[in-house]
């Protein structure tokens, strides 16, 4: 070999070295943030935050969550389209002849079902289209009533979603996407989905929904309000059936899908546990 030749050798390998310290260190960085949020996510739950368990503190008058909550009792209950059950809370998506069922409990403020979406939601949506499963969705809205950061917008978003439901199934899948995303997705502690105009703005990145004059009324008007609250609901009763201390939380086939005690976040997570789970 030649002494050119062994030096374009060393060249290539110290580049392809460069190259996996890199992308380690890319890895390195979604891990902490994955841990910071975690963590986060535990301080406020420890302070009275978040966590299924911190429900309706604080009601006195100035609280939003209960203002909001009231005002959509009052109205009239509408459920989405593709939707079924009592109320309407049951959705699924997916063939119908699919034998397992994906169960996703999320509540839209969360930061860390925000970074299970942009980690892990890409991986979701491609065992719903190929059939492996079909996803059952039952959102939760406890983060409006933690005392920390109690506000409406989990709720608005969760009636936006039901506007965005009735459209279709892939309307809600990609709009729960463009939510949840980095770019859209506000701080814990930052109501912004409390107000329609941001929750208008992030649906003009949704294809059936741009420009859509029928689902923007129905978030302008809160049509599907009551039906927020009647959803969120049913999360309560799931997480008291079922041990859910939080959000996100995933069950194959009725199976909790965990690691050390949490969910899975990633896909090198999240895929073995479903196989796992996966009726034969």
């Amino acid at each position: 070999m030649s002494n050119r030749n062994s030096h374009q050798n060393k060249q290539a390998a110290r580049e392809r070295l460069r190259a996996e310290r890199e992308r380690q260190a890319k890895r390195d960085r979604a891990r902490r943030q994955l841990f910071v949020g975690g963590a986060v996510l535990a301080v406020l739950a420890i302070a009275g935050g978040i966590g299924y368990a911190v429900t309706n503190l604080g009601g006195d008058d100035e609280n939003p969550s209960k203002k909001w909550k009231v005002a959509a009792e009052k109205t009239k209950l509408v459920t989405p389209a593709n939707s079924s059950g009592p109320d309407g809370t049951t959705v699924i998506v997916g063939k119908k002849s699919a034998k397992n069922t994906l169960h996703v409990y999320e509540d839209m403020r969360c930061p860390v079902c925000s970074q299970f979406e942009q980690f892990t939601g890409k991986t979701v949506e491609k065992g719903i289209k190929d059939g492996t499963y079909k996803a059952q969705f039952t959102m939760a809205a406890f983060l409006d009533d933690a005392q920390q950061i109690r506000g409406s917008g989990s709720k608005n978003a969760l009636s936006a979603l039901g506007a965005a439901l009735n459209v279709s199934p892939d309307a809600f899948l990609e709009y729960k996407s463009a939510l949840f995303s980095a770019k859209n997705h506000p701080e814990e502690t930052d109501d912004a989905f409390a107000e329609d105009k941001k929750l208008l703005d992030v649906a003009q990145q949704v294809t059936a929904l741009k420009g859509n004059k029928e689902f923007e009324q129905a978030v302008k008007k809160g049509t599907y309000d009551h039906w927020a609250v009647k959803m969120s609901k049913t999360y309560d009763t799931a997480a008291k059936r079922d041990g859910l201390s939080g959000t996100p939380a995933f069950q194959m086939n009725g199976k909790n899908l965990e690691v050390n005690g949490n969910p899975p976040m990633t896909p090198d997570q999240f895929t073995p546990l479903v196989q796992k789970y996966l009726k034969k």
